[in-house]
């Protein structure tokens, strides 16, 4: 189970370079403004912002379209779907079946927010390393707890999934098929292993940490400074985001509909 999310942490581009806090706020900003857009003039600012993070990223293309897979393929099921369901007026007819124009519009709303916000946050994820993230979150005020439990989670779902797979190469190699109600059974009995054997797993891991020391309260604050280029590219994210909302709000008060 290889998520790779820092596969180009190391790359010399102004977000790699960015103070990982401001960068968080930044594009936290971003990505809370993107999704309270309602507003389909809004939409090729969405798409020209979210473009420009990603060419000043100088992640590859590559990188962008494969961390979209997964998620775009519960997108797909929606994109199907709402152009039927959703609405009253015909937009035009496909067979028997009758497209709906809000359903064509709602779909072109939720398709730039989706890969807006997903830009983003894959811009984030992907010119940071997940423990640097996590310090600065410590850095801004999150609890030490919480920041603990996410690098752990993170950390063993690699666990987790190299886990299953040995389970399954093994019961394939024992001739196990799921291929009748009698392999429920077992698939219940090799989700149980794997749960008890991660929770003991865990278990081992937190006293070996007690034991190394774990529980004492370090600060992360000394762990980054703020030069005035990652304050001024802060102000210009939060700017951004602010200019979003404001626009979102007056297009919706006072600017009639498109």
């Amino acid at each position: 189970m290889k998520l790779r999310l820092d596969a180009y942490v190391d790359l010399a581009s102004p977000l790699h370079c960015w103070e990982p806090r401001c960068k968080l706020v930044a594009l936290t900003a971003l990505i809370f403004a993107f999704s309270f857009v309602r507003e389909l003039r809004l939409l090729p600012a969405m798409l020209a912002v979210s473009t420009v993070l990603y060419v000043l990223s100088r992640l590859p293309l590559s990188f962008l379209v494969a961390r979209l897979r997964l998620p775009g393929f519960f997108f797909l099921v929606v994109a199907l779907l709402l152009p039927f369901l959703s609405g009253t007026t015909p937009f035009f007819h496909l067979g028997p079946l009758v497209v709906k124009k809000e359903g064509c519009l709602h779909l072109l709303l939720i398709t730039v927010k989706f890969l807006s916000i997903l830009t983003a946050g894959i811009v984030l994820f992907g010119t940071t390393r997940l423990l640097t993230l996590v310090k600065a979150m410590a850095a801004l005020g999150l609890p030490t707890i919480l920041a603990d439990m996410t690098v752990f989670s993170y950390r063993y779902l690699y666990e987790i999934g190299d886990n299953l797979r040995a389970m399954q190469t093994g019961t394939r190699l024992r001739g196990f098929r799921t291929r009748s109600f009698r392999g429920l059974g077992t698939l219940a009995s090799l989700v149980g292993t794997l749960l008890v054997h991660s929770y003991e797993q865990a278990d081992s891991v937190f006293k070996a940490a007690t034991l190394r020391g774990y529980g004492r309260s370090v600060s992360s604050r000394g762990d980054f400074q703020a030069h005035p280029q990652d304050l001024a590219g802060l102000l210009v994210g939060l700017l951004t985001a602010a200019a979003f909302v404001v626009a979102e709000m007056f297009l919706r008060q006072w600017g009639g509909k498109p």
